[in-house]
């Protein structure tokens, strides 16, 4: 660790921008040369008499300008940025959006960082219905789809049924997927500055986006039963948000499952402060979970979106949005904004798969082969700590010590296998750690394959000491 200080006196600005510069000068002049370590935050706070939210900022203004690097626990250490080629440079702006994840995955990796729908042979069914599509409507797929055939709609009004809850047709939007449909919302009922709650973990694709759109991130602690109803009030109070995307449903990616208590109260706090509630109910329906539905407890505040992605083709880009009363129209014209328009041959085909039952047959052994699944990674993981759900296409495990997130998701990467480490769930930073990786299992292709990538993590998981050694 360096006994660096910077030099806050000099230039102009927030403290913290100063701070960035200093940094930057510092890392630029040699003083911080490739390597170096940068003090702890609490620490730096202290010797320079600056809170250590100055510090979070300046940290995180240099991280984005690809200056450094850090985990939550082991530290910020300058980049090398000297032995990287021009051509593979990272944009700072790019790696700050697009999350951990491996941006081009090696072909010779174990995919375990992927939950769409297992391959099932439904290639040939879409095929056989984009045939009968291209018979029938060849003057539709050559043009644009100005005019949205009720069977797109009656689609969405069936897929989005569960637990007892039918939406009416009248509310229902077509989307390209459930993440174009959550993002069509936030730009429907939002406005740039606005703040969109997520909880700690999340799906941040959708949270990333928003901010991309120019909203504002607030996150609410959850816990074993999914977000708790008290701190969701207080930044009601507080904060003033204007929606709030959740997961009450097989939560990605922790697996809570929100009971109906909490559910309710959630509800009503929203309707109390004027919150709109996104539910992303993408793995609800695999599930086989009766809880009611947010949408059902509060139809008037919630937006209900769903697709095929993870359960019956990722390819097809088919999903809905069931809106509370009269927004049907604001959503459909936001998401063809957005989106440049919804496709006629991809529309049509998911109404196809849906409306045939095909789409309900597939669901019903893509869920049968991921229950095959998890009890091949419950076998082969025994004795560790993890959460699953016998239909759910991923497991959370907790890794034992010296294990921290990133560095087990490096030493799986070095050994051929592609996991999530836990930041890439992460819709805000924050100094909590979990020390937990998400593996999905529902890419391999084979038993073998998948049960060859869960030994490779086993060996890593018991020879942790060794393994981290070499990571550091």
């Amino acid at each position: 660790m360096t006994n660096w200080l910077p030099d806050i006196s000099r230039g102009s600005g927030p403290v913290y921008l100063r701070l960035a510069d200093s940094i930057e000068s510092a890392i630029s002049s040699g003083a911080l040369p490739a390597g170096s370590k940068l003090p702890p935050q609490r620490n730096l706070a202290y010797d320079i008499g600056v809170t250590i939210g100055t510090i979070g900022r300046a940290y995180a203004l240099v991280h984005e300008r690809g200056l450094v690097a850090g985990e939550v626990g082991r530290g910020t250490y300058v980049l090398n940025r000297s032995e990287t080629p021009p051509g593979e440079q990272i944009d700072p702006l790019t790696v700050s959006l697009g999350g951990t994840r491996v941006q081009d995955a090696p072909a010779d990796k174990i995919r375990f960082d992927t939950t769409a729908a297992p391959d099932l042979g439904q290639g040939k069914i879409i095929a056989g219905i984009l045939a009968e599509i291209g018979e029938q409507h060849l003057s539709e797929i050559s043009s644009y789809s100005r005019s949205f055939p009720r069977n797109w709609f009656e689609a969405g009004r069936l897929w989005l049924a569960r637990s007892g809850w039918t939406p009416e047709v009248e509310n229902i939007v077509p989307t390209l997927g459930a993440h174009a449909a959550a993002i069509a919302v936030i730009a429907a009922v939002s406005a740039p500055g606005d703040k969109i709650v997520f909880e700690d973990l999340t799906y941040t694709q959708v949270s990333r986006s928003a901010r991309l759109l120019g909203r504002r991130t607030l996150t609410v602690d959850s816990d074993e039963l999914g977000v708790i109803p008290e701190d969701f009030e207080r930044l009601c109070q507080q904060q003033h948000p204007k929606i709030a995307f959740l997961m009450p449903t097989v939560h990605n990616p922790t697996l809570a499952i929100m009971p109906y208590e909490r559910r309710a109260a959630i509800a009503a706090i929203a309707r109390k402060h004027s919150v709109w509630l996104i539910e992303d109910d993408l793995y609800g329906g695999m599930a086989d979970d009766d809880t009611p539905l947010l949408a059902s407890i509060a139809p008037d505040r919630t937006f209900l979106v769903n697709g095929l992605s993870k359960s019956v083709a990722a390819g097809v880009r088919g999903g809905w949005v069931a809106c509370p009363p009269h927004f049907a129209q604001r959503i459909k014209v936001t998401h063809r904004m957005i989106t440049g328009g919804l496709p006629f041959i991809l529309a049509e085909t998911c109404a196809r798969l849906v409306e045939s039952g095909a789409a309900h047959e597939i669901r019903r052994a893509s869920v049968e082969e991921l229950s095959r699944r998890v009890r091949l990674a419950r076998e082969q993981l025994q004795g560790f700590d993890f959460e699953s759900h016998i239909h759910a296409p991923f497991l959370w495990l907790k890794l034992p010590e010296p294990w921290m997130s990133g560095t087990f998701k490096n030493a799986a990467f070095r050994d051929g296998v592609l996991v999530d480490d836990e930041d890439e769930f992460k819709a805000a930073r924050g100094e909590r750690p979990y020390h937990r990786v998400r593996i999905g299992f529902s890419s391999p292709k084979t038993g073998q394959e998948l049960v060859s990538g869960l030994m490779i993590l086993r060996r890593l998981l018991e020879n942790g000491g060794s393994a981290y050694d070499g990571e550091i």
